[in-house]
């Protein structure tokens, strides 16, 4: 099935007809899973419109929004060397996150367990669930890129001064309920 304009919002540099037919635009809510399946063929089959729309940017990170429905976020990010986010939760959401180019370092925290940390190389996907606060880091000297998903799409998220300040549960946050509203509020991934 090919989504409508109407209900799918698509980054003008992505041309590639798959992309309409993965974001399955009646779907709500992605499970961890789903949204790692998405980040994965995402970044394996659209490789060269990803690597057109990509740049880098310092002192602050790049992003792109790629796609964005009901119930899903796709953004293409960048990271130069030394480039990171604050710890931080995705406010409730679901996400995934798949290493297009380079390496990241991803250190993170589920409430009540210990900080873990694990390296992403190319190829390398994760899905994770709501309850999961991390911190991603590009610590190599080449730069990488990376696809991110989340669902539902576009719920704040919320800053640690570090990992071992999260609270014992991450409460969700309100997520926006509409596409209008949705595309009204760019915010940064």
């Amino acid at each position: 099935m090919t989504a409508s304009v109407s209900d799918v919002e698509l980054h003008a540099g992505i041309t590639d007809p798959l992309l309409p037919d993965l974001l399955h635009p009646s779907r709500v809510l992605w499970t961890p899973r789903e949204l790692q399946n998405l980040t994965s063929t995402v970044a394996s089959e659209l490789t060269s419109s990803l690597l057109n729309i990509l740049r880098y940017t310092s002192p602050q990170r790049w992003w792109a929004r790629l796609a964005l429905t009901e119930g899903v976020e796709l953004w293409l990010l960048s990271w130069l060397p030394g480039q990171q986010t604050e710890p931080h939760d995705h406010g409730g959401a679901a996400g995934s996150f798949t290493v297009l180019t380079g390496e990241v370092a991803e250190f993170y925290r589920y409430p009540g367990g210990p900080i873990r940390s694990q390296s992403h190389g190319v190829g390398s996907a994760i899905g994770f669930g709501a309850g999961r606060a991390h911190q991603v880091l590009n610590l190599s000297k080449a730069p990488a890129a990376s696809v991110h998903a989340y669902s539902p799409p576009l719920v704040p998220t919320r800053e640690y001064v570090s990992l071992a300040d999260i609270p014992a549960e991450i409460p969700p946050l309100p997520a926006h309920r509409s596409l209008a509203d949705l595309r009204k509020e760019p915010v940064e991934p």
